[in-house]
């Protein structure tokens, strides 16, 4: 039984993540044992559903109500009974009823509860776009307004965007680029490859620019920049020189606009305005073995150093200052120092941060991940040559401080760990425990062992909080206080057979040890010794606070040295956030970038361009907890800030107008042609869906339709008929149940006639629906797979949705039976067509139906996943668990109980993923040209699609170690010498893929197509997989 309850805590810690045993034996208590209800409880939101006397919950008084209008009133207004004891009394006489709540308080209830759900939507989608099938609709190609567009991956080239991105949001460099050109005198004069190059580049570089001004697309494609950059990549190191590669870029640019400059020295760049734009320059003074120097360098990227530096500004210090400076070095041949001034700043400052570094033992590159802070905002007075004077004397006062903080922290120190020995201890705890000796009493007269057997018991109980279950079958036990998970488990047996079980203590009372105290000690010793050792305690404490705050002043000092007013005269505002995430041989780029009319972050990652914020930003970008971090920081000056920022200018779509109308004309003809070139894309693409509609299977979504040529144009009767589809389905599901409600009516029918018994079939049903919507679930049974009524019961349905839909299982063609069957029927069918469109909202209705539809087929997938993982088909289980996990997070954002238990199919999803990974891996390694073909496809197909789709903002730490599994089994493989050579350029391909989060390429196979409505017996299917689960051992 212990190994029972092992398990049962096993299982709480992984599905939910908890490791506090009491916390979740606490919890298990709470359910009665109930592992579902205790994980639901421990998971689940806390944030409560409408009141259960809303709308749908209770069986309401049908006056009033459509359904009302048409039933007898002698038959909707009979009391109900109002307990449990009363059940079989309403089953036979009249079912429960209530006071209906009014109609406007019910929709003041709803309608917030849509528009959160609305807004979660939204939001989800905003933070990251959903790998999720290909593209299925027009629209997703199209560009949404002004909203900034994306860029094409078209192959390792996640950088080339980031980096592109970032200098076209600046205004001035895209102006810069939009207008370059060249006389055609200097056209002649390029004669050299290079050179035309970079001219070729340039107009490549512009017609992109131009496409990310005016396109109606939702993103570019820059292959044909990139296709001149093929000379600079190469296929064997694919990412690991990004900065070599955009310093390349970088040059390629400047060339280009030399040759707009006229000047007689072809090395004079000062005009250059690439130059202007992004270089600047600093001033190195030094000593070297006690000869100065002193020397001017120019600046483009500034590189820094991130090991050992907490934040921007320590790197910025320890690449400014190296070695000591001081009056003494001249005179000392053996010392080194230099300082480094900026002396001109660049409008765009760029700082390299250096986060590869070689690794001489492994002989690879390693990535750094430890965590680098940066502000928004960054003053550079501090580094200026103009201000080398008051620097230099902060800085030698930063220094005196630090010295003094050290004293300080070791006098604390001492106070701290005081004596001679190994074991050292706070001075002041010494004290105490020195006077807590010298008082205590000698031992006295040694307690019964009756005595201290009944204390014992009592402390020994205190933690017991799972005594006993409220539950007939298992009763929980602490039969050991040495451990602590496995200190319950689940009994058998009734309460009586255990009443007798008493808890022992652990040791015998006669042999518990006793307090040292002193043997013999006089009162006046005693006072003498007390006096000083609290006199001594109080005087240590203060010391030591005195000390605490000495550090505190010199610590604040040290924060605010350069908080001074004069050093604030040159601020530099973050513009663009160029991130990598992976590890040093591979990896994806993204970037941040601060939209200056919409004042807000936007996160471009390759096609996609979302909104973000600060604190994602420091999420992604500050490093430290994942392998994502920030390497290239680009600052922009007030100036830059001002010109991009331009109020009298309008809106940032008149701005871009504007922009667009300031091209050349050939660039608007390139804008127009590629935009033209995009509705004939979409006109070709409906053609191809429009052929193929007819061979496609319906989508839970669309099932409703009726695609037949006989509804006609008019859209309201498609509606109808769809909605009248996917109730009449739900209907036959519940065929059955409705067929035995009418039968129980046949007195009814005899002495009142059809109506009245249609009444009390009505009712009936109604009563026993809403009775088991409130029973509680148990692990084994899930009622809304019983019926869409209690569904809608359960998540607080409108009471016309409710109210309809039972009339439609009434109405139900398949219940012609007999001849009572068939009158019933067509008495409900004839009600159904009085309910007219002012009594129910039709368009809601349908929702309401598809919801409860989409749950069905999110069970299946369920079911289906978890039989094939039971059987070890990991590959066909996968693809369904996931698809069972993306389906329900649509259901779970309209409230917890629309769906399924998340954390269940998220517990399996992983097992799964991780068992596939195993394979996949061993298949790629063991050499074999038809196994490591296998394997590459399991990665491709699945495990890649997945881990993309598992890695969302709202990643849980457990998918995300998982994640972490998978990539740092693939990363293992890297330079390993007894690989073969195609697998490791097979491996080089891969790993892009496994680390890019781009999401074009990422398309996870569908699973077979389900049908969710059929009328199959889906409760008895979720009993068998519930209990074979919760009974696996392999549950952990």
């Amino acid at each position: 039984m212990m190994r029972d309850c092992q398990m049962l805590l096993n299982q709480m810690k992984e599905i939910t993540g908890i490791q506090d045993s009491a916390f979740l034996l606490a919890a298990l208590k709470a359910a009665n044992g109930d592992l579902m209800e205790a994980v639901t409880f421990l998971t689940e939101e806390h944030a409560q559903e409408p009141a259960q006397d809303l709308a749908a919950a209770e069986p309401s008084a049908w006056e009033g109500s459509a359904v009302g209008k048409q039933l007898p009133r002698d038959v909707s207004a009979v009391p109900a009974p109002h307990s449990q004891d009363n059940l079989h009394t309403a089953n036979t006489v009249r079912p429960l009823e209530s006071p209906k709540a009014p109609a406007a308080e019910r929709d003041a209830t709803e309608r917030p509860q849509d528009t959160h759900s609305t807004e979660n939507k939204n939001r989800s989608k905003r933070k990251r776009c959903e790998v999720w099938g290909g593209n299925s609709k027009r629209n997703d190609w199209r560009r949404a307004g002004d909203w900034p567009v994306g860029m094409k991956n078209i192959g390792n080239t996640c950088w080339f965007s980031a980096v592109i991105q970032s200098l076209f949001q600046l205004p001035e460099f895209r102006r810069l680029v939009l207008g370059y050109s060249l006389s055609h005198n200097v056209l002649e004069r390029c004669r050299s490859h290079t050179v035309k190059r970079n001219i070729a580049f340039m107009q490549e570089l512009q017609c992109l620019f131009a496409l990310m001004l005016g396109t109606r697309r939702k993103f570019v494609d820059p292959s044909a920049a990139l296709e001149l950059l093929r000379d600079v990549f190469r296929s064997e190191e694919p990412q690991q020189d990004v900065s070599e590669f955009t310093h390349k870029l970088l040059d390629w640019l400047e060339d280009a606009f030399q040759l707009t400059v006229n000047v007689t020295n072809p090395g004079d760049k000062s005009e250059n305005p690439m130059v202007q734009l992004f270089y600047g320059t600093f001033l190195t003074e030094g000593v070297h073995k006690g000869n100065t120097f002193s020397k001017i360098e120019t600046f483009g990227q500034y590189p820094l150093q991130v090991n050992g530096y907490r934040n921007l500004s320590e790197c910025l210090e320890g690449a400014m200052v190296e070695g000591e400076m001081n009056e003494a070095t001249a005179s000392q041949s053996m010392k080194y120092g230099q300082e480094r001034w900026f002396t001109k700043l660049p409008p765009v400052l760029t700082f390299e941060l250096s986060r590869f570094e070689f690794n001489q033992s492994l002989g690879q590159p390693e990535k750094i991940h430890t965590k680098l802070e940066f502000p928004q905002t960054i003053y550079m007075d501090r580094y200026l040559y103009c201000n080398k004077e008051l620097i230099q004397i902060k800085r030698g006062e930063i220094k005196r401080l630090k010295e003094k903080m050290v004293i300080l922290q070791q006098k604390l120190e001492r106070y701290m760990e005081y004596g001679s020995g190994p074991a050292r201890f706070p001075l002041p705890d010494m004290l105490q425990y020195v006077l807590e000796f010298i008082t205590t009493k000698p031992a006295g007269a040694v307690p019964s062992a009756q005595g201290s057997q009944t204390t014992l018991l009592h402390s020994q109980a205190e933690p017991h909080v799972l005594d006993v279950l409220s539950q007939p079958n298992g009763i929980l036990e602490r039969t050991d206080t040495s451990t602590e998970d496995g200190a319950f488990f689940l009994a058998n047996s009734s309460p009586q057979q255990n009443s007798n079980v008493e808890l022992q203590p652990s040791v015998p009372p006669a042999e518990l040890s006793e307090h040292p105290a002193p043997h013999v000690v006089s009162e006046e010793e005693l006072n003498l010794v007390r006096t000083c050792l609290q006199r001594w305690r109080n005087e240590i404490k203060q010391d030591m606070q005195d000390l605490k705050e000495s550090i505190a002043r010199t610590n604040l000092s040290i924060k605010q040295m350069y908080l001074d007013p004069l050093l604030r005269q040159v601020p530099y505002r973050l513009h663009a956030v160029l991130v990598h995430e992976g590890q040093a041989n591979a990896g994806h780029y993204w970037a941040f970038i601060y939209n200056q009319p919409r004042k807000r972050w936007l996160k471009y990652n390759d096609i996609s361009v979302t909104e973000s914020s600060w604190e994602e930003l420091e999420r992604e970008s500050f490093g430290g907890l994942r392998n994502t971090s920030a390497y290239c920081l680009m600052y922009i000056s007030d100036q830059v800030s001002c010109v991009g920022a331009d109020e009298d200018e309008g809106p940032e779509a008149v701005q871009i107008q504007k922009e667009v109308e300031a091209l050349t004309p050939e660039l608007r003809h390139y804008i127009q042609e590629d935009n033209w070139r995009l509705e004939q894309e979409a006109e070709e693409w409906e053609e191809e869906q429009s052929c193929k509609i007819p061979q496609m299977e319906p989508s839970p979504a669309s099932e409703s339709q009726d695609l037949s040529s006989e509804s006609g144009p008019d859209q309201s009767s498609v509606c109808e008929q769809g909605v009248h589809s996917l109730s009449s389905e739900h209907a036959r599901i519940a065929k059955e149940q409705t067929a035995k409600a009418i039968a129980n009516t046949a007195d009814a029918y005899e002495k009142n006639g059809v109506e009245a018994a249609l009444c009390e079939a009505f009712h009936e049903e109604y009563s026993r629906l809403y009775l088991l919507a409130k029973e509680t679930p148990t692990p084994q049974n899930d009622a809304r797979l019983q019926h869409v009524l209690i569904y809608f019961l359960q998540n607080n349905a409108p009471q016309q949705v409710v109210e309809r839909t039972l009339l439609e299982q009434f109405a139900d063609k398949n219940l012609s039976y007999d001849e009572r069957s068939i009158s019933i029927m067509k008495v409900a069918q004839a009600k159904l067509r009085e309910i007219g469109p002012d009594d129910i909202d039709m368009e809601e209705y349908k929702r309401w139906h598809e919801d409860y539809s989409l749950f069905r087929k999110v069970s299946i997938y369920l079911l289906t996943g978890l039989e094939l993982y039971q059987n070890r088909k990991y590959q066909e289980s996968l693809t369904y668990l996931v698809y069972a996990y993306q389906s329900n997070k649509k259901l779970l954002l309209k409230g917890t109980n629309r769906g399924v238990n998340k954390s269940l199919i998220a517990l399996y999803r992983r097992k799964c993923l991780l068992k596939l990974n195993e394979l996949a891996a061993s298949l790629f390694v063991s050499s074999e040209e038809a196994h490591v073909s296998e394997g590459v496809s399991i990665l491709n197909e699945l495990i890649i699609p997945c881990v993309h789709l598992m890695n969302n903002f709202e990643i849980s730490r457990e998918d995300l170690d998982a994640i972490e599994v998978v990539r740092n089994r693939w990363c293992s493989y890297l330079g390993r010498e007894d690989m073969d050579a195609k697998l490791h350029l097979k491996l080089g391909e891969l790993l892009p893929r496994l680390l890019d989060g781009s999401t074009e390429v990422i398309v996870l196979k569908e699973p077979p197509k389900i049908r969710p409505n059929s009328p199959y017996d889906l409760c008895s299917r979720f009993a068998a997989v519930m209990e074979s689960i919760h009974g696996a051992s392999t549950v952990t």
